[in-house]
């Protein structure tokens, strides 16, 4: 029994350190761990090392003690939307210099549409940094894809106009829905804020569904020409990178769409 006590009173000690080092603010020091676990150095020293070993801690460059490898793997593992970043990234660096124009990447979380990734325009006047900023759904094309394709319920009631383009109406929304299918992209012009254009095509997941919305948005006189340009090349793009979610390799892209 005291074999097995003291067994427990180690991993209770090792736990102790660890959720120490992922709860603080900042990297803590050997001294401030000793400290604050009130163990002796020995001890401290012992059960850090075997920490590390395992991946549950880890050292900065100042050797500092922070979360370990093991804690980061999991949350890459386990949060879709950075692994959906970081193989959309090159799409979006390749429409970006095609473009020059601000491209976006953006997810459903619950009822509400954010955007998750950024490429900024190549041009002086630009869009803003949207990421992780909370728009109305309905005025961005990007979350017009997520009703238009079914992703989200089409709200019910009035909805909030932000400038006198928005679309007002359920039903409104539900036409512009239809529009957007037919075409293969949606569309917002000065609904957003008035000057601001937008076009975004849905990207699939490995059941078909809609898991994101690819977009570029920019000033109205410089897209408003375009639009039927970049709908076709965003499709294109979210083509290739639906297929590399389906975990299969796709053929690449051109200026001119598929190969």
């Amino acid at each position: 029994m005291a074999d097995a006590s003291t067994g427990t009173q180690a991993v209770d000690r090792a736990a102790q350190l660890v959720s120490t080092v992922v709860h603080a603010d900042q990297p803590l020091s050997f001294a401030d761990l000793q400290e604050a676990s009130g163990l002796a150095k020995s001890t401290t020293s012992r059960m850090l090392t075997a920490l590390e070993r395992t991946g549950l801690v880890e050292r900065d460059a100042a050797g500092s003690y922070v979360a370990g490898s093991l804690f980061w793997l999991y949350a890459a593992r386990h949060d879709p939307w950075e692994e959906l970043v970081r193989l959309a990234r090159p799409a979006m660096e390749r429409i970006g210099e095609d473009t020059h124009e601000t491209v976006h990447l953006s997810v459903s979380r619950g009822e509400k549409v954010v955007q998750v990734a950024q490429v900024d325009s190549r041009f002086l006047l630009g869009t803003r940094d949207w990421t992780e900023i909370e728009v109305p759904a309905h005025t961005s094309a990007l979350g017009k894809v997520f009703y238009a394709w079914g992703a989200l319920a089409v709200p019910t009631g009035e909805l909030e106009r932000l400038t006198d383009s928005t679309v007002g109406t359920p039903e409104e929304l539900r036409r512009d829905g239809i529009r957007a299918r037919k075409r293969g992209w949606a569309v917002t012009h000065d609904e957003l804020e008035v000057g601001l254009t937008g076009v975004a095509v849905p990207v699939q997941g490995p059941r078909g569904d809609v898991v994101a919305a690819l977009g570029i948005s920019g000033p109205t006189p410089r897209l408003e020409e375009r639009l039927d340009e970049l709908g076709r090349q965003l499709s294109n793009h979210a083509t290739q990178l639906s297929t590399l979610l389906r975990g299969r390799t796709p053929n690449p892209v051109t200026k001119e769409g598929v190969a």
